[in-house]
């Protein structure tokens, strides 16, 4: 009777980190390079988060869903404790937690409570990420580690690793998922091999539009929009070698007077913002789009839950 020696099968791991931290702390970025292709919105404003996006890490011995959640704040409206809701749920289902914390800011309050948080979650591994390390010299971001490691030992808790990282110049991105990788349960994949993000495509071309619609408004008007697709759908009787893709979008703001603001003098910012936002799509649908933007009042949107709901909050 003759023995084979069976090689041993690689490990393979999989599951779910979660990058938390206050709004405006490089969460999306991070989340983007590390996917290597853009699945989340970025702005330089805070608050441009409002979904949990899904990007997906693929590596030959494990699958790594990055869930990216809204800016962890204190909320002034229902959609803020909407948002909230969303971070302190996603917590609770991840495998591990990374914490991003900006190399160039001193801590703050805002970064204090969410570490506090963050302590109450025993049994979660959390690795701190001082972000944006491009934007501070050594010496700044030598004491932004020392503070850190110091936030958790006041608390009560130990980081798992504490990385400096810079995902605009690409620096320390693949050590992040080197170390987040062990610490994911085994198991086989969970998305299929080429999928990058689960967000529906309705949903990330709303979320492009509204990004072209953040980029140089006021600071009023950021958390008053909102995209809605209301229809998306190949065009009808055209040649298989030249597809075109319709889509009918609402973007939503609270008061007439900011209609001005968004459509701009004789339509100039509406045109720009359909500009921006069509390259983005078509470049996420890999088709050539026909895009109609149309601007639309939601009285108050953000403290009515009747229409949050609509909007899909």
């Amino acid at each position: 009777m003759s023995v084979r020696n069976e090689e041993p099968e690689t490990l393979h791991r999989a599951g779910f980190a979660c990058f938390v931290g206050r709004p405006n702390a490089g969460k999306s970025t991070l989340t983007n390079a590390l996917v290597g292709q853009k699945v989340a919105i970025t702005s330089n404003r805070p608050q441009t988060t409002r979904h949990t996006v899904r990007g997906i890490v693929h590596r030959p011995d494990a699958q790594l869903i990055l869930v990216d959640t809204p800016g962890y704040h204190k909320p002034r409206t229902l959609l803020g404790e909407r948002l909230n809701d969303v971070v302190r749920s996603t917590w609770a289902e991840v495998d591990v937690i990374g914490f991003c914390l900006p190399a160039n800011e001193k801590l703050g309050p805002g970064d204090r409570f969410i570490a506090a948080e963050l302590a109450s979650l025993k049994r979660t591994p959390k690795v701190a990420i001082v972000t944006k390390t491009d934007l501070a010299d050594p010496e700044t971001i030598s004491a932004q580690l020392l503070a850190v490691d110091k936030l958790a030992k006041d608390l009560g808790f130990e980081w798992a690793e504490i990385i400096p990282v810079s995902a605009v110049k690409n620096s320390q991105v693949e050590l992040i998922a080197d170390l987040l990788i062990p610490m994911l349960p085994e198991g086989p994949e969970l998305y299929p091999g080429g999928d990058l993000t689960d967000e529906p495509e309705q949903v990330m071309v709303a979320e492009l539009i509204r990004e072209a619609a953040l980029e140089g408004v006021r600071d009023e008007l950021p958390h008053s929009i909102a995209v809605v697709v209301e229809e998306m759908e190949q065009r009808e009787g055209r040649p298989a070698d030249k597809p075109l893709v319709d889509i009918h979008a609402n973007l939503f703001i609270e008061r007439p007077s900011q209609k001005g603001i968004i459509i701009g003098p004789k339509g100039a910012r509406l045109r720009e913002i359909g500009t921006k936002s069509r390259k983005q799509i078509e470049a996420l649908l890999g088709t050539p789009v026909y895009l109609d933007i149309h601007v639309k009042v939601a009285k108050d949107w953000q403290r009515d839950p009747k229409q949050l709901r609509r909007l899909g909050f």
